[in-house]
């Protein structure tokens, strides 16, 4: 009987979405086991190919726009409109992916400054599909270029943040540390009217000896002074956040509260809103009847761009291992890179990993071979487990104090 292979992976941040990382890997799979059975089940967390892979799992369609982008520039950009099949079209709902807007690709390299750039297309975003009479938003939140707490995205749906002069910040995290008052009089009034989600990693925390100016904003070209300047002026944002706006009074701590440093804190500045801030698993796997395609597998892989001490917390490869854990699964995972704490995702049920790269490789031609990487990565594996199906099985024999075959 062929062996079914259930092809789980993330995206590849800059390089492979969810949809084309799955596809590589088939393309692998099949080089060495063309009569396997393959299950190509692309995951997405709330990044990049987000809204299209929603789109495309209910029946609906994207609604292209164009929007303010990170650094200020206006980008081609997109959200989804749900359709009817799956659990999410259950209602007439939009999701807005802001990593198609506000995302770390959109930032050239030469400008990544955090303490500058801005979500101000992602409240654009919701604003254009609250136009189309949706009274539900998903926001996905991942893979962003940004730090400035969802400042930007709460100027574009209405709100003023203001100096102790009264006047207008202007964008990016870093202004935050002049922020005064924020004046909520002109946020758009469907808000109140509609239900907003953010789908994200709750491990992600605005402030505090874990706050995302310093797990993230190196990783988005933050000095170790940029990064003190943020963690002051998230601090702040935080304390004006919840003396400012009434929902937030109800809602989560917006300093510490789970999946408040979301996408660089604009978690905690849609919880400000009175969005609910969920698990992303929750939001976005479930449609995909995950589990029941997870139990069926002989084999499950998964894959992402890094696997370190982060994937353990809250990234595809490793909810991917838990739920396999749950049917007895054996999980073999691919990575970009293998970055520290790589084997502590061993403890997530990820039974065996490698990285993709046959070399060292300068990060750009990493990026543009990825697909060829991952595709034969995914083959020399395959052909590794399927040797290992071949070898005479030694068990202990209970009792007999020998070992037979």
């Amino acid at each position: 009987m062929p062996f079914h292979f259930a092809l789980a992976p993330s995206g590849f941040k800059e390089s492979l979405s969810a949809r084309q990382a799955a596809e590589a890997m088939a393309a692998g799979v099949r080089r060495v086991a063309p009569e396997a059975t393959l299950d190509l089940i692309p995951l997405v967390d709330g990044g990049e190919g987000t809204a299209e892979a929603l789109a495309l799992a209910t029946g609906g369609r994207l609604v292209h726009r164009a929007a303010t982008g990170p650094v200020g520039e206006p980008v081609p950009t997109h959200f989804a409109l749900l359709g009817t099949s799956g659990t999410l079209g259950t209602r007439p709902t939009a999701v807005v992916e802001m990593a198609a807007v506000a995302g770390l690709s959109l930032v050239p390299a030469d400008r990544r400054d955090p303490g500058a750039t801005t979500t101000y297309g992602v409240g654009e975003l919701i604003r254009a599909a609250l136009e189309t009479g949706v009274r539900r938003v998903i926001v996905g939140c991942g893979d962003s270029g940004t730090s400035d707490g969802g400042a930007g995205a709460l100027q574009a749906l209405g709100a003023r943040l203001l100096d102790a002069d009264g006047a207008e910040l202007p964008p990016g995290g870093a202004a935050l540390a002049r922020l005064d008052r924020i004046d909520p009089s002109g946020l758009d009034p469907r808000l109140a009217q509609t239900e907003l989600l953010a789908a994200c990693n709750p491990f992600n925390v605005l402030c505090g000896p874990s706050g995302v100016a310093g797990v993230f904003g190196p990783q988005k070209g933050a000095t170790p002074a940029q990064v003190r300047t943020l963690t002051a002026a998230l601090e702040r944002w935080a304390t004006v956040l919840a003396r400012d706006l009434s929902h937030s009074r109800a809602a989560v701590d917006l300093r510490t509260g789970p999946g408040t440093g979301a996408s660089g804190g604009l978690g905690a500045g849609l919880a400000a809103l009175g969005t609910r801030l969920l698990p992303r698993f929750e939001v976005l796997l479930d449609h995909l009847d995950l589990d029941a395609r997870l139990s069926r597998a002989d084999l499950v892989l998964t894959a992402e761009g890094s696997l370190d001490r982060q994937t353990a917390r809250g990234k595809v490869p490793a909810e991917v291992a838990r739920r396999a854990k749950g049917f007895g699964k054996p999980v073999l995972a691919l990575a970009g890179t293998l970055g520290e704490g790589a084997d502590e995702t061993r403890a997530t049920g990820i039974d065996a990993y490698r990285s993709i790269l046959p070399a060292p490789l300068a990060l750009s031609d990493a990026l543009a071979l990825a697909p060829r990487h991952l595709a034969d990565a995914t083959e020399h594996a395959v052909r590794m487990v399927l040797l290992g199906t071949r070898l005479p099985v030694r068990r202990q024999l209970t009792g007999a104090g020998s070992v037979g075959e």
